[in-house]
Formats: C-alpha cells, structure tokens, sequence
C-alpha cells in the first residue's frame, strides 16, 4: 500500500493547518486521547471535508528527527482512507528520519502497510528517547502496549 494513490472523497481537500485550526484540531486530538501538550498548529496537515476538519495530523521537529504524530480521523470519517492519504502525505513531506510511537498491534499494523518497522527504545535518536520515556516505562511495566516505529523507505 506504500505507493498506492488514493484519492480524497469529493468535497475534501488536504492542506496545511492554519491557526483558526488550533481549536478543531485540539478537539480531534482530545476526543481520541491523544497527547494534547505538543499541539503546534504550523506542523499539522489537515483533511478538510465540505469546510469542517475532519482528519489532522503532524510532522513534530526534533534536532535530529522527526515524529509523525497526532494522527486522528473523526470517527463518522473513517474507513474512507483518509488516515491512509494523510500518512502518506506525511511521509512524503518528513526531511528527517521519521518515527512514531503507537497504542498497540492494531495500529502497529496500520503503519506496517506505509514502510514503519519497529525500533527498540535505545536505537531511537535521543531526542526521541527523552520524549517517549514515559512510554517506554509503561511498556516494560505492562501498562500501555506501546510500540515505537520508524520509516524504512523502501
């Protein structure tokens, strides 16, 4: 799936986030229960459909990498490959080396499709390290079923 062009439904358009974004784009992270602290709006894309966001996510900016993250497709959106346009575009647009972090082998498999293979926790750049140490804990404690992630282009 990795090269597949897939095309936005009729009526929906992907763009840059623009700052009167801020506030859908804090809705859709929130209402999956998604991180909500490293929201900067001028590093999302969004997918907006009959002029309503319904679909964001973004390239966070590390010194030596970067983190696709905050990746949400509101719920009534979904199974229209949406998530699948928007990480394509992501990956396309990524100028570093790019990871992710997810919650569990459902989405692991998602991001399988798209070129991202697992990483252990001490291969990561650190400062990639440094921000996903929480998670790494709650993995080893067996609490959160994170896997980290990072794209191998093929």
């Amino acid at each position: 799936m990795k090269k597949d062009n897939l095309s936005l439904p009729t009526g929906c358009i992907l763009r840059q986030a623009i700052q009167s974004d801020t506030w859908s784009i804090r809705w859709l992270v929130l209402s999956a229960k998604l991180d909500p602290t490293q929201l900067i709006w001028q590093q999302f894309w969004v997918i907006e459909c009959d002029q309503k966001i319904v679909a964001c996510g973004q390239l966070r900016n590390f010194s030596d990498a970067q983190e696709l993250g905050s990746l949400v497709v509101k719920q009534n959106w979904r199974d229209r490959n949406l998530g699948s346009i928007l990480t394509q575009h992501l990956i396309q647009a990524a100028t570093q080396p790019l990871y992710l972090e997810c919650l569990g082998q459902r989405l692991a498999n998602f991001y399988y499709k798209f070129g991202f293979v697992p990483i252990a926790f001490e291969n990561l750049p650190r400062s990639l390290q440094r921000k996903f140490q929480l998670s790494e804990l709650g993995r080893k404690l067996g609490v959160v079923p994170v896997v980290l992630m990072h794209y191998q282009d093929s």
